[in-house]
């Protein structure tokens, strides 16, 4: 019996030790709602740079290259925003669809 009163600490912390870094990882994994905002700020602010980019070609300071380089980068963006938003309205249509 003294067997096994000395070995509940040790499994306690042995199993407060395995807990600890899954604990750590969750906390430093960014939220998936964190992401989305990440990767929706990188979209708008690749729009931005195309209009300026847009912009600065109409005043002479930019080449045509660059323009159609930045236009390209925004619209290649903006098919992914879309296709994003398409596949997550489909998984709240599908969630809809469950039986309760």
């Amino acid at each position: 019996m003294t067997d096994a009163l000395r070995l509940n600490p040790a499994i306690a912390a042995y199993t407060q030790a395995l807990e600890r870094p899954r604990a750590d990882a969750a906390a430093a994994a960014p939220t998936f709602g964190a992401l989305l905002e990440q990767t929706l700020g990188e979209a708008i602010d690749a729009g931005h740079k195309g209009e300026a980019i847009a912009t600065a070609a109409v005043s002479g300071q930019t080449s045509l290259q660059e323009v159609v380089e930045a236009v390209n980068a925004a619209e290649l963006t903006l098919q992914t925003v879309v296709a994003v938003r398409d596949r997550m309205i489909a998984a709240y249509q599908e969630i809809l669809r469950m039986p309760i």
